[in-house]
C-alpha cells in the first residue's frame, strides 16, 4: 500500500474532478442587481462608468434586459430606485408612485414568476445622502423607522416579493415586520442586511445609485470592518425581530463572518458581492491582468462555499450564460 495520500488520483480529469465537487454555483443561487432611475425616456441605458457593463435604466429597458437575462435563467432581481425628487426624508421611497414601486409592478406584470427583492433604504431617497432623518447632522434612529416601515408596505403594495431593508437603524426589522403584518402582508419575508460593514467598497455602487452623503459618513450605523463578534450580535436581534434570511455585505473581506454566521444560525444566507468587488474584477479583466470569468467563478464559488445560499452579485447575467 502507498504510504502518501494520493490526492491526484481524483483530479485526473474533467469527469473525476466534477464527480466529487464540492461546492456548485447554481442558477437559483444568484441575484441580479438593477439600478431603475426615472427619466423621460423609458427605453434609457445609462452607462455608469466606474462599473463597466452596468447602467441605470429606464423601466422599459429595465424590462427588456430581465427579459433577456431571464431567457438564460434568472430567477431573482433586487432592485434599486433613482428618483427625479429628493427631499430632506426621502418620500419617494414610499410613494405610491415612486420609481421601485411603478418597477415592481411592471416586472410582476411582465414575469410573475420572477422573484423581485427591494432593497428598502432612504440613501437614494434623501437629498442628503444618508440612511436616516437627519437633525444636527446626525442620524436619527427612531425617527427614521416610521419612514422605514411606510416603505416597506408601499413596496409591498406594488407586489414586491420580498423585502430587503439595508439602512442599519438599531430595530427597522422589528418596526417593518409589524406594519406589513397590520396592513395584511403577514406572509411577506423579510431579507435583512444584518451584517452590513461601512466599507470601501461601496464607492461606484454610490456612483450608481447616486447616494453620496452629503457630509460626513456612515460609520455611526453602519459596522466597523474591524468587528467579527458584533456581527453575531446584529445577526441574533434581527432575528429576534422576524427576519426571514441574513445578508452579509460586503462579501470577500468578511468570509469569516459569513462562515461564523453559517455555523451560528440556520436561517439562509445571504452575501453581497458588492460593486467595489465588481469593479475590481472588471478593471483587471480589461487590463488582461487575469481571466476575468475565471476569477469571477472562484470568486463566487468561495463566497457560496463559506456559507452563503444566496449571491447577490452584478455578474449574475453573466455568470448565468455560462451555466
Amino acid at each position: 500500500m502507498s504510504d502518501f495520500y494520493r490526492g491526484r488520483r481524483l483530479r485526473r480529469s474533467v469527469g473525476l474532478r466534477e464527480l466529487v465537487r464540492e461546492t456548485e454555483l447554481r442558477p437559483q443561487d444568484l441575484v441580479q442587481p438593477y439600478f431603475v432611475v426615472e427619466h423621460d425616456d423609458p427605453g434609457a441605458q445609462l452607462p455608469i462608468p466606474s462599473m463597466p457593463g452596468q447602467f441605470q435604466l429606464g423601466l422599459q429597458a429595465l424590462q427588456e434586459r430581465v427579459a433577456k437575462a431571464r431567457d438564460h435563467g434568472l430567477r431573482a432581481v433586487i432592485l434599486f430606485g433613482i428618483p427625479d425628487h429628493k427631499d430632506e426624508v426621502g418620500s419617494q421611497a414610499y410613494a405610491a408612485e415612486g420609481i421601485i414601486q411603478q418597477a415592481v409592478r411592471r416586472l410582476k406584470k411582465a414575469f410573475p414568476e420572477l422573484i423581485v427583492i427591494t432593497d428598502l433604504c432612504l440613501c437614494e431617497y434623501t437629498s442628503h445622502g444618508h440612511c436616516g432623518v437627519i437633525r444636527n447632522e446626525y442620524v436619527q434612529n427612531d425617527p427614521t423607522l416610521e419612514l422605514l416601515a411606510r416603505t416597506g408596505v408601499a413596496q409591498a403594495e406594488a407586489g414586491a416579493d420580498m423585502l430587503a431593508p439595508s439602512d442599519m437603524m438599531d430595530g427597522r426589522v422589528g418596526a417593518i415586520r409589524a406594519a406589513l403584518d397590520e396592513s395584511g402582508y403577514p406572509e411577506l419575508p423579510i431579507l435583512s442586511y444584518a451584517v452590513k460593514y461601512a466599507s470601501a467598497f461601496y464607492g461606484p455602487f454610490r456612483d450608481a445609485a447616486q447616494s453620496t452623503p452629503a457630509f460626513g459618513d456612515r460609520k455611526t450605523y453602519q459596522m466597523d470592518s474591524a468587528n467579527l463578534r458584533e456581527g453575531s450580535r446584529e445577526a441574533r436581534a434581527d432575528i429576534a425581530e422576524g427576519a426571514d434570511m441574513l445578508m452579509v455585505k460586503p462579501a470577500l473581506p468578511y468570509l469569516d463572518v459569513l462562515s461564523r454566521l453559517r455555523q451560528e444560525c440556520d436561517l439562509p444566507l445571504a452575501a453581497y458581492h458588492v460593486s467595489g468587488e465588481y469593479s475590481l474584477i472588471k478593471a483587471a479583466g480589461e487590463k488582461g491582468w487575469i481571466d476575468e470569468q475565471q476569477v469571477v467563478l472562484e470568486s463566487l464559488t468561495g463566497i457560496k462555499r463559506a456559507g452563503a445560499d444566496i449571491i447577490l452579485t452584478y455578474f449574475t447575467e453573466m455568470v448565468l450564460k455560462e451555466l
